[in-house]
């Protein structure tokens, strides 16, 4: 039987403001439904800060069940579980990884000029595979998600610092699974940082722009061309 492969994926990039070769990378990963255009203007958001930096935010893998609604998923979502969840989200895993791989290798970069961001079901993507890629990347952004297997977060390999921004009034994910991932996080001695935001639901606000912009201009500022 021959060999099968994980997919491979593919969405709207953004070349470095500067006109140079790219210094960092990052992956901007949408949410439940969405797609990867709903998020690339974050990275549009941030060329000003990171003008030396490539954005992708790749589609995710699968239609959504209902063809009419649109819209993609990176796993299926029937009971919305922690359980569903977690095993999700290693299921995932090696699509995405391919795909960084990948990218990564067109830019002539490594993980250590790679920032993965991610939104809801997203931000499980990222904690998921950042968390656990062979080298550790630059930095980790989750905004409205959550952990997956918060409580199962061996094996990890990582040093990355993790920045989470959540919704005190995200009726989606609740806003105390930003909490439980922060607390697992420092468990596992992971260094994070969680901004819960008054007023907010399941969304990114210019609040969380600047937070997550700062954070990544903070986190590359020790990153040297490979």
């Amino acid at each position: 039987m021959p060999a099968t492969f994980p997919p491979r994926l593919d969405g709207p990039r953004l070349a470095p403001a500067s006109g140079n070769a790219a210094r960092q990378l990052v992956v901007i990963l949408h949410g439940y439904g969405a797609d990867g255009p709903d998020l690339i203007d974050l990275g549009r958001a941030w060329q000003g800060q990171l003008p030396d930096a490539a954005f992708v935010a790749p589609n995710a893998p699968e239609h959504l069940p209902f063809e009419a609604l649109g819209g993609r998923q990176w796993f299926a979502l029937e009971e919305r579980d922690i359980n569903e969840y977690r095993l999700g989200a290693q299921a995932a895993q090696p699509v995405l990884d391919r795909f960084l791989d990948d990218e990564l290798a067109r830019h002539s970069l490594n993980d250590s000029s790679l920032a993965l961001v991610g939104f809801s079901q997203g931000a499980m993507m990222a904690f998921q595979c950042g968390l656990r890629r062979p080298s550790p990347p630059a930095a980790l952004i989750g905004y409205s998600g959550l952990l997956p297997g918060a409580g199962r977060l061996d094996p990890i390999n990582t040093q990355s610092p993790v920045l989470i921004v959540h919704g005190e009034a995200d009726d989606v994910v609740a806003s105390y699974h930003a909490e439980a991932a922060q607390h697992a996080l420092e468990d596992a001695g992971v260094s994070s940082s969680l901004h819960l935001l008054s007023g907010l639901g399941h969304s990114i606000d210019e609040r969380g722009m600047v937070l997550g912009g700062r954070f990544l201009e903070k986190a590359f500022g020790s990153v040297r061309p490979v």
